[in-house]
């Protein structure tokens, strides 16, 4: 089961935290902190998983993270989970997001954070993988832009007319 999904630049700055786990704000920043910590001393040149960590509660937990240009994409899941697999999933996501964004970069997930989020719950919900499919992904998402896009024009419109003194 994967545990919590985060996302952080190289500074240690989140640009995405999701817990699947109920835990407070303070932990979750403990959390944050540590991984950050174990993870930007590490050389690329070692793998992307570090087990048995001491950052996190209890011993059966494994951290996968592939880094890309300024940002970390971290999976904290338990022992059951495949390292490759969880590896394959972060591709995933990262290409969604490449596809959804055209060219996704650091300021794509602090301006368009729901739409990350969005994206993620199409992949991962519940702690548990849901869809690996890119073309089904980025249709979920387009669909859901389509859905949102006649409520932002009307609400548009409004404001227009409110300017005008049309209402």
């Amino acid at each position: 089961m994967i545990k919590s999904v985060l996302i952080f630049n190289q500074l240690g700055k989140p640009r995405l935290l999701k817990f699947y786990t109920q835990l407070d704000t303070h932990t979750q920043q403990q959390i944050l902190r540590s991984i950050h910590a174990q993870i930007s001393k590490r050389p690329d040149t070692l793998c992307n998983f570090v087990e048995n960590t001491q950052s996190l509660d209890n011993s059966n937990t494994r951290i996968i993270y592939r880094h890309y240009a300024t940002l970390y994409f971290v999976f904290v899941t338990d022992l059951s989970e495949s390292e490759l697999g969880i590896l394959d999933l972060i591709q995933v996501f990262v290409e969604s997001l490449d596809r959804v964004f055209e060219n996704v970069c650091e300021l794509d997930l602090i301006f368009h954070f729901d739409e990350v989020h969005y994206v993620l719950s199409e992949v991962v919900s519940a702690g548990m993988v849901v869809e690996t499919n890119l073309q089904e992904i980025t249709r979920a998402v387009d669909e859901a832009k389509r859905c949102v896009k006649p409520e932002q024009e009307t609400s548009r419109l409004n404001i227009g007319a409110l300017r005008r003194g049309f209402v």
